[in-house]
């Protein structure tokens, strides 16, 4: 189970879910190169407040399970985390950049997703709905909220 991070000023548990597929979807990762992942990880998370909680992989992919502070946002996470492997893993492994053309190992794209360790989406919604049961709760808004949806926002 993962630990709270406590600061002076606040207390967070930050999970985030990152798969970083390999550049071209190539089958580049083989037992020894997890291992130098692995290891490059356990130097990030010396160097850097990122905590690795899980790391796994398939040929073409990675999965890390990694615990961070508020004042690193998850692309700062990501952007760290792929390009300090990417660079040590060309490095420990050479014949990997002759199979990936470009320089680089990992996508431009990855897959982020938030990780509660106390509840989930449903649990949330349940929550909220039932703050309107205690006579003091006033909902606002019931819908997904985008950045660039202003029709709600026009005088009708």
């Amino acid at each position: 189970m993962s630990e709270h991070e406590i600061k002076r000023h606040n207390e967070t548990l930050l999970l985030y879910h990152i798969v970083l597929p390999i550049k071209y979807r190539r089958k580049a990762i083989i037992q020894e190169v997890g291992e130098s992942i692995k290891k490059i990880c356990f130097g990030i998370s010396e160097r850097y407040e990122i905590n690795f909680i899980e790391i796994g992989y398939k040929p073409d992919h990675v999965h890390f399970l990694v615990q961070s502070i508020p004042s690193m946002s998850v692309s700062e996470i990501t952007m760290k985390l792929k390009s300090i492997t990417g660079r040590q893993i060309f490095e420990r492994h050479p014949e990997i950049k002759a199979m990936l053309w470009g320089g680089h190992f990992w996508t431009s794209g990855y897959y982020v997703n938030t990780i509660g360790q106390y509840t989930n989406e449903e649990v949330i919604r349940k929550y909220v709905e039932n703050q309107g049961k205690s006579g003091e709760y006033e909902k606002i808004y019931d819908g997904q909220l985008t950045l660039f949806d202003t029709s709600e926002l026009a005088p009708g």
